[in-house]
């Protein structure tokens, strides 16, 4: 008896690691779900050339020193926002990268590269229209955030964000540990307390994907003053972007 209970620890045991090691391995792909093509047709689009990748850019080009750049979740075809943007910011110059894998840009997402990728985005547009408003959503909160820390920004909005995607992944992966293996942390409350600019955080009410608590805690990390949580009511992670009043709450901040 003592041998077979032994035998199913040592099964038990070699389990757990083998689940250990493909979280390790595939934590990526649980991460980033790249489109293989954008949905709709951008005014423009061009190229930025990064090491080791081309990254596709959505524009609308508007003249004047005023630019949005956006960076979008990790499912997301940012193309699908340009109708929004274009109605809640029509002075200002629209850009809106498809990241490294997504919708025909090439290479693979990463933290280290989606930053360095959006700071190079920011500073090709920034030699020419300086006023730029960063705005990010899910996942594109953790790249806005950073950018917005190391470069001059007129103003920030952040859609359902997280304090640290290595915290959410824990509490998706109790059993695991996560906090050890996570490569791609976007631990946003880093960065938090270095921003000057406006900040707007917009929450769904019902957000099924992050924890109300882990908005809180992010806008927490800000200096005083510097942050406000509007939150969008009846909806939902993904649905938020669909409710009149989140247009509404985009246009107001791109007049600040």
């Amino acid at each position: 008896m003592q041998k077979f209970l032994s035998l199913i620890g040592a099964v038990c045991t070699l389990g757990y690691l083998a689940a250990c090691l493909a979280l390790f391995v595939f934590q990526r792909s649980m991460i980033y779900y790249p489109p293989a093509t954008a949905a709709l047709r951008a005014p423009q689009v061009s190229t930025l050339d990064v090491p080791g990748a081309t990254i596709r850019v959505a524009e609308r080009s508007h003249p004047g020193p005023q630019a949005v750049l956006y960076f979008g979740g990790n499912a997301e075809d940012v193309s699908v926002s340009l109708p929004q943007f274009n109605q809640a910011f029509p002075d200002r110059a629209l850009y809106l990268p498809h990241y490294r894998g997504y919708a025909g840009s090439t290479g693979k997402p990463t933290e280290q590269a989606l930053i360095a990728d959006a700071l190079a985005l920011y500073d090709r547009v920034a030699a020419l229209q300086p006023h730029i408003l960063v705005i990010g959503r899910s996942l594109g909160t953790g790249v806005a955030i950073q950018v917005a820390s190391r470069r001059k920004v007129d103003g920030l909005v952040l859609v359902t964000p997280f304090d640290s995607l290595r915290e959410l992944a824990a509490r998706q992966f109790p059993y695991f540990p996560v906090r050890w293996m996570l490569r791609d942390t976007y631990e946003s409350w880093r960065y938090a307390p270095n921003i000057t600019a406006p900040t707007l955080i917009i929450a769904a009410q019902h957000d099924e994907i992050i924890p109300r608590a882990s908005t809180e805690r992010l806008l927490a990390h800000f200096r005083p003053g510097v942050a406000s949580m509007e939150i969008v009511e009846n909806a939902g992670h993904n649905s938020i972007s669909d409710k009149p009043v989140y247009g509404l709450l985009l246009q107001a901040a791109g007049k600040h």
